[in-house]
């Protein structure tokens, strides 16, 4: 596949503030109920980034995205992109967010348990929360989907292995590989209409492949019985998901809660595809996409992080008014990685 990004975009750095905006759109939304939401908040098309002390706070998906942004950095200036370069310091990124006191994002609990593990010398499979697929595992995966330079494997061995430190279900690492999959492709230039065809096609040409390479046993935590079956039972869950997102895309009512059409956004393959609804829905309003997504009765942050991911890769960094991006916490790490990353 012959792609070219537009050598001005800036993708990476629109794709992680819109990452960051979605997040703090969506924080004080999650846990309730659009009703609920419409009720603080007024109309949806009309919300208001929260801030408060000057600044857009954002929760455990962007900290968490900024943590596999420094271990990618890390891996990389030690030299090419592979399994145990990016391991080590990526585990390392993610114990010291576990740590940290802004640790305080009412982070999910299969993040908290995984990291207390991967905080010790045993291998880090043995830390994976095997039975886990939440949408931890994605919302953070977007920085590999903007790193120029890397193979179809190198980029889908990392999101899997990002995946897998902490959510090793089958299915959160097909959903991890398939989201840095759709920002890599939207950074690139493809045409939103035929995303979800692309990933599609992606998910079934991959779905009998296992990264042994980059996962090592980690398949044999689980009750399946091979390899094969382990990664075949996460890319159909996968390729359920995508073909009633492929179904609703074009004629979804936009006034209508998204997590209607695709899920709430709890697990990783419903979150992957809420948050592509949103965009696709309105994929050149990047703020109509956010607020949509932040409006919804599931997951709202990470659903609006992954909408802001996928509008920002697409759109770049003008994508977003200049008084939302100077506002977001955060700002100066995620346009350092954003300049990074930009080419």
């Amino acid at each position: 596949m012959n792609l070219t990004r537009p050598a001005t975009k800036q993708a990476a750095t629109g794709s992680l503030i819109g990452l960051a905006l979605g997040d703090a759109l969506g924080f004080p939304t999650e846990f309730n109920d659009v009703p609920s939401i419409l009720a603080k908040v007024g109309p949806w098309r009309e919300m208001a980034l929260p801030i408060r002390n000057g600044k857009a706070y954002v929760t455990d998906d962007t900290q968490m995205t900024l943590a596999f942004a420094r271990g990618i950095r890390t891996a990389m200036d030690r030299g090419v992109l592979a399994p145990l370069r990016l391991a080590r310091p990526v585990r390392e990124e993610f114990v010291d967010w576990y740590h940290s006191p802004e640790n305080n994002r009412a982070p999910g609990n299969t993040c908290l348990s995984a990291c207390r593990l991967l905080d010790s010398d045993r291998p880090w499979q043995d830390a994976s929360q095997i039975h886990s697929k939440g949408c931890g595992a994605n919302m953070r995966v977007a920085p590999i989907g903007l790193v120029p330079g890397l193979s179809e494997e190198q980029r889908a061995g990392a999101a899997q292995l990002q995946s897998g430190l902490t959510h090793g279900h089958p299915t959160a690492l097909a959903a991890s590989d398939l989201t840095a999959r759709a920002v890599y492709l939207l950074a690139q230039g493809v045409d939103p209409a035929g995303l979800v065809g692309q990933l599609r096609s992606y998910a079934l040409d991959n779905r009998s492949r296992y990264h042994e390479h980059w996962l090592g046993d980690l398949w044999t935590r689980s009750q399946d019985p091979s390899a094969l079956h382990f990664v075949q039972r996460g890319w159909d869950e996968c390729l359920a998901v995508l073909e009633r997102l492929d179904a609703v895309q074009r004629t979804a009512d936009p006034e209508l809660d998204p997590c209607e059409y695709t899920g709430d956004g709890w697990i990783a393959e419903e979150a992957l595809a809420t948050g592509l609804l949103c965009f696709l829905l309105f994929p050149d309003e990047p703020l109509t996409a956010l607020r949509r997504a932040a409006c919804t009765r599931g997951d709202s942050d990470s659903i609006a992080a992954l909408a802001g991911a996928f509008a920002g890769a697409h759109l770049g960094a003008d994508a977003w008014p200049k008084e939302w991006a100077e506002s977001v916490e955060y700002r100066s790490d995620l346009l350092t990685f954003g300049a990074l990353w930009d080419v």
